[in-house]
């Protein structure tokens, strides 16, 4: 079952005195079913950033649709957004967004607290994701205290906490180093095969190789995608590698590959 649907999109910027137009994305169209693992690849300017901005509900389209679980992002009041963000979605970014006057544990809460739930309700949500997160110990530290893998696991923790029907994670490994990468890598992995809808914007091929479905972004189009199918994650390296390869040499035809 499909639990998010994009149908047309379209965004156009016009320059500060409107003398030029800027298309970002033209008649973008794809499916997010549930309990998929997307990444979504392109070049700087391809119009990825533009599109996660969307389907975050920070930006609004020119043209077409984004449905989330039927929700028609379009329908929904400028009044309601913040809390059908907080209430469907969880965030993971490259730089944390974790407010460093607030205890790593105080930082996970934030959603929760913004939702109006008690303490008690809290604590029960935490216990079982900071076990499986590995941040049991760490919660009554600050952001400044940790390393960047351990911010970086408490902002899962934040994005997890609301039961979210998709998380969105923008360039998530882009700030850690190489353990801390391949730490955060099998996390997700983890939380996917638990259920949980990722949908994952990076420049990394090593992040991607862990998706089950890489998209790439073209000159604000969806220009290609990849199904791991049976491939493991080096074999699924290896093809985003080559097609990578293949669009910056413009020689590419794109479609569909298995």
């Amino acid at each position: 079952m499909s639990i998010l649907e994009v149908n047309g999109l379209k965004k156009v910027y016009s320059t500060r005195f409107g003398g030029n137009k800027v298309e970002a994305l033209k008649k973008v169209s794809f499916s997010v079913e549930e309990g998929e693992y997307v990444a979504i690849m392109g070049e700087s300017g391809s119009g990825k950033t533009t599109l996660l901005n969307i389907l975050a509900a920070l930006d609004k389209p020119t043209g077409g649709m984004v449905k989330l679980d039927g929700w028609d992002f379009s329908r929904i009041k400028e009044s309601a957004v913040a809390a059908f963000r907080r209430d469907n979605l969880g965030f993971v970014f490259q730089d944390f967004n974790l407010l460093d006057t607030f205890s790593l544990e105080d930082n996970i809460y934030l959603p929760l607290v913004l939702a109006g739930k008690h303490y008690a309700e809290m604590s029960q949500r935490l216990a079982p994701i900071a076990v499986q997160l590995g941040i049991t110990e760490i919660l009554k530290k600050y952001p400044y205290e940790v390393s960047g893998g351990q911010k970086q696991r408490a902002a899962v923790a934040r994005a997890l906490i609301t039961n979210p029907r998709l998380i969105l994670a923008d360039e998530p490994t882009g700030a850690l180093d190489s353990n801390a990468t391949e730490e955060l890598l099998r996390l997700f992995g983890e939380i996917n095969q638990n259920g949980q809808t990722i949908l994952m914007v990076t420049h990394s091929v090593k992040a991607a190789s862990h998706a089950g479905r890489v998209m790439f972004i073209k000159d604000g189009e969806v220009f290609h995608q990849i199904y791991r199918g049976n491939s493991t994650d080096e074999q699924l390296y290896q093809k985003i590698s080559d097609t990578l390869t293949a669009l910056a040499s413009k020689k590419f035809q794109g479609g569909e590959g298995r």
